[in-house]
């Protein structure tokens, strides 16, 4: 069973989570997709986006709390006016049997676990000896083809850099060999929290320490704004990337499933 816990601060325990902090991570999650289009309704947040990355178009609660099933009609009915295929984003947690009963009998599919796990900025830089990567306001060339680089789903990485890019505050790390980046992930900052988001190796460069390069020189920048804590969001297949966040003081406090509408 998940433990869940939530607030941290430097050099302590993982604290009890609280509504609030459920509900900044989530704002903050969707602030750092950025989709084309954000609705609140009813508890709820509403992205909307014509791209690929599911936490830019997925609804989302606020809160973990029952919720009434009728709202899944309510919510069906936003999405399909934008022309949109309805995914809920919901944590495994029982508050949510009812409405993922209720999705099932629409038949909704749903997929691999994500797992929300957060740590302190400080912790995630003492992960890495090694100079950090660079950080810059905005994404260059080099750092964008990363995610279209052999090994990687060209539609889906053009997607996300086009995502991340539209953030407002964040900013962009790059590990380079000679003109070359081989390294990148972006860190974002808003609602009391640093997130990490898009991190990738390139392929012929893994097992080197890179990506811990590039969580200091985001936490790097997250203290300089005086935020003490991160979150971030990986499937709970990807053993290389949690092996990392372990190291980087990254503890689980929810899972979530996505359900799409067939």
């Amino acid at each position: 069973m998940i433990d869940n816990r939530l607030s941290v601060a430097p050099g302590a325990a993982i604290s009890p989570m609280t509504p609030s902090d459920i509900e900044t991570i989530e704002r903050a999650t969707v602030a750092a997709v950025s989709p084309e289009a954000v609705e609140e309704f009813q508890g709820w947040l509403l992205p909307f986006d014509s791209g690929t990355v599911s936490r830019a178009r997925s609804a989302v609660p606020l809160r973990h709390g029952p919720v009434e099933n009728a709202m899944v009609d309510q919510i069906e009915a936003r999405y399909r006016a934008r022309g949109l295929r309805t995914v809920f984003r919901l944590a495994q947690a029982a508050c949510f049997d009812s409405l993922r009963q209720e999705l099932a009998r629409r038949g909704y599919q749903t997929g691999k676990p994500v797992l929300v796990q957060v740590a302190a900025v400080k912790t995630m830089r003492d992960v890495c000896t090694a100079t950090p990567a660079e950080t810059a306001d905005s994404p260059d060339a080099g750092w964008a083809a990363l995610f279209l680089a052999e090994g990687f789903d060209p539609v889906d990485g053009a997607s996300r850099v086009k995502a991340l890019s539209r953030a407002q505050g964040s900013v962009f790390a790059s590990v380079r060999d000679q003109d070359k980046t081989v390294a990148a992930g972006a860190g974002a900052f808003s609602h009391g929290w640093s997130s990490v988001h898009g991190m990738r190796t390139d392929q012929g460069f893994r097992g080197r320490g890179l990506a811990g390069r590039v969580l200091a020189g985001i936490a790097d920048v997250a203290a300089q704004r005086g935020i003490t804590r991160v979150f971030l969001q990986v499937e709970d297949v990807n053993t290389p990337a949690l092996a990392l966040y372990r190291r980087a003081g990254f503890e689980t406090v929810w899972s979530y499933d996505y359900w799409t509408q067939p």
